[in-house]
């Protein structure tokens, strides 16, 4: 059943949600600079999803995105500081693209059920 929007009556687009769980999906592949352009894009479109289930999955990427960036630069620094760990840095990195696109999928399978993002 498709979800109506309160404050217009029309049902609830997710056209503009899909593309950005596109974009965060592809933003590993392109050194993460779609993912900083989608958030600034549902920062924009966030206000026109209110009330729907479809906020949820704008914060859902937005933390995403945030977290992400903090373990990025505490783990580099760590691992940068560190003789060892510059050996070991790309492992990092390959543990968060993963857990990246783990939770880029898992919200984006719930949007495509037409279901709120994970909490």
């Amino acid at each position: 059943m498709t979800e109506i929007d309160a404050t217009s009556g029309r049902p609830v687009a997710t056209t503009n949600a899909h593309i950005l769980y596109l974009m965060h999906a592809v933003s590993p592949f392109t050194l993460w600079s779609l993912s900083l352009v989608a958030v600034i894009i549902g920062a924009f479109m966030r206000d026109s999803a209110r009330g729907t289930f479809l906020e949820s999955h704008y914060s859902w990427l937005l933390r995403t995105f945030c977290w992400g960036l903090l373990w990025l630069v505490i783990g580099t620094t760590i691992f940068v500081l560190t003789v060892v760990g510059i050996f070991l840095l790309w492992a990092l990195w390959g543990i968060l693209t993963l857990w990246y696109l783990y939770r880029v999928i898992r919200g984006w399978l719930r949007l495509n059920d037409r279901r709120p993002a994970p909490d």
